[in-house]
């Protein structure tokens, strides 16, 4: 299923915890898609271009049951800490009584949170939907962080020289003497430096790169 609009996925080998809670999302007005298996959720991965690297596109979360047949969910987990998916896709794991510790290690791993079954209708949501929230952050970023990679790429090697200059805070005069170049070429350089990467000065341009791996 694809949409610009969050979705659930579940993961339980249950039908009828799938069918809860696919009722209790829908009664919300929250999309859903459900799956028997975590190794049909991996199939489902892999089936994405580039095996889901830049997936998903839209906020998203995982209700991830810790005990399956085959693949657990806690196994799951640790497929998705490798693809670097929970900042986008946080994990709120299902749990029996007995498998709380385990849960509890999960979130100093990185997951969400966990629910015990039987759960609370309202607060489960609750939780999805700020989960939802935290991943249409997460998603934001990475589209922002890609978007100025690729503005970087746009730029000439002399125009990065002279970006970096400007970033460290040295006038026109010194930028050319430490490059060679005259002043009058320092000027077209930055203002091209300015167009590529869509800034209007010299501390929004400090700041549009200060975020990390950008420059």
């Amino acid at each position: 299923m694809s949409s610009s609009l969050p979705m659930v996925y579940i993961v339980d080998d249950e039908e009828v915890v799938r069918d809860a809670l696919g009722w209790l999302l829908r009664s919300r007005r929250q999309l859903f898609e459900g799956f028997a298996s975590a190794e049909a959720f991996l199939d489902f991965l892999d089936g994405l271009p580039e095996g889901g690297a830049h997936w998903p596109n839209c906020p998203s979360c995982l209700l991830l049951d810790v005990r399956m047949p085959g693949l657990s969910g806690l196994a799951l987990f640790e497929r998705l800490i490798e693809r670097g998916l929970l900042r986008r896709l946080p994990v709120i794991f299902l749990t029996g009584h007995g498998d709380v510790p385990s849960a509890v290690d999960a979130l100093k791993r990185g997951a969400y949170d966990f629910v015990e079954k039987p759960f609370s209708d309202n607060a489960l949501v609750d939780r999805v939907l700020q989960a939802l929230a935290l991943s249409g952050e997460a998603i934001a970023l990475r589209d922002r962080d890609r978007l100025l990679q690729q503005r970087v790429q746009e730029l000439t090697e002399r125009e990065r020289e002279v970006m970096q200059l400007i970033v460290r805070g040295l006038p026109n005069k010194l930028i050319a003497d430490q490059l060679h170049i005259s002043v009058r070429t320092v000027e077209v350089h930055r203002a091209r430096v300015f167009d590529k990467m869509e800034v209007k000065s010299a501390v929004e341009l400090s700041n549009l790169l200060r975020e990390p791996g950008v420059a």
